[in-house]
């Protein structure tokens, strides 16, 4: 019985201790400023046939 209270105790104490210290934690700083200049085909430029591709994809594995 002491070692059920004991660890439950333990495990309450690391829970609680990273719960505050994520509350605490440094604000995060301000987003980038955006470019309006190329990003070239390898920064975030999708093309359709890998949009198809991606969407076939998710739906062959089941995701919604």
């Amino acid at each position: 019985m002491k070692k059920i209270i004991l660890v439950g105790l333990a495990i309450l104490a690391v829970s609680t201790s990273a719960a505050l210290a994520k509350s605490h934690a440094k604000p995060k700083a301000p987003a980038a400023a955006t470019s309006t200049g190329s990003a070239g085909p390898l920064m975030g430029q999708v093309s359709a046939a890998d949009l198809a591709l991606y969407k076939k994809n998710k739906h062959d594995s089941g995701v919604k």
